[in-house]
């Protein structure tokens, strides 16, 4: 298995507000995240980064994360209580109004790999050279979409396509989205909206398949590409390739 991660603040962002890292436990089982912060002064830089902290910190001291079902159960109670630190910090803090976190992150063991999902970052499998989205959008745009009051031509554009439904630290009790999938894929690609905002999935997938780049490579052009194309957030990757792919 490899895995690599990056983050850019992207050409126009005066500093970065996304969190991102790949922890493994005593038992080599893997969790990947990313979050995009949100909020005044900084604030969202604090929210991001105490979500990807603590569960980062909390996975690395584990000896197993246990059967699929106790994964899932703990990964909720996590992000229950990164949700009440990410509040409490508001409450304390007159200069974090707004403050709140996106967070997509992946939980990989030998037997099982699950996503879970709060906000709008993505997250993806990668199968036979393809990328499959997995997550859901919680977006007022993508209830649109969904509803079918919105073409995807139109939500690409749609001046209100950035406005969150769901985040962590924006009401007292948050859900995140939980998914079940199959372990039978390649790799998985966790990222920002800094990055699916300024290249497609065909495009992330041309990259991804370029063999005479290494991982690291890959992820550095992805980055590259999106800064070219006008870097308007800040801009998050974390890829994982299972095998000998």
């Amino acid at each position: 298995m490899r895995a690599y991660y990056q983050t850019d603040p992207g050409k126009v962002r005066s500093h970065n507000e996304d969190s991102v890292t790949i922890v493994e436990n005593r038992n080599n089982e893997y969790l990947v995240v990313v979050a995009d912060g949100m909020g005044g002064h900084k604030a969202g830089e604090v929210a991001s980064s105490l979500a990807v902290n603590e569960l980062s910190r909390r996975f690395s001291e584990l000896s197993s994360i246990g059967t699929k079902e106790e994964a899932v159960v703990w990964l909720k109670e996590i992000i229950d209580e990164v949700n009440v630190k990410i509040l409490r910090y508001a409450e304390e803090h007159v200069d974090a109004s707004g403050l709140g976190t996106t967070c997509v992150c992946s939980i990989i063991t030998d037997d099982f790999l699950l996503f879970g999902n709060i906000g709008d970052s993505s997250g993806f499998v990668y199968k036979k050279g393809k990328l499959y989205k997995v997550t859901k959008d919680h977006t007022l745009v993508n209830i649109l979409l969904e509803n079918g009051e919105l073409t995807e031509s139109a939500a690409k554009v749609h001046p209100q396509k950035n406005v969150l439904m769901k985040a962590l630290g924006a009401a007292e009790t948050i859900e995140m989205d939980i998914f079940d999938v199959e372990r039978d894929v390649d790799g998985i690609f966790l990222c920002s909206d800094g990055l699916t905002n300024m290249l497609t999935v065909e495009q992330i997938e041309k990259v991804l398949n370029d063999g005479e780049l290494e991982l690291e490579e890959q992820v550095g052009k992805m980055i590259m590409k999106a800064n070219m194309r006008g870097g308007t957030d800040n801009i998050t990757i974390a890829c994982v390739r299972f095998g000998g792919e």
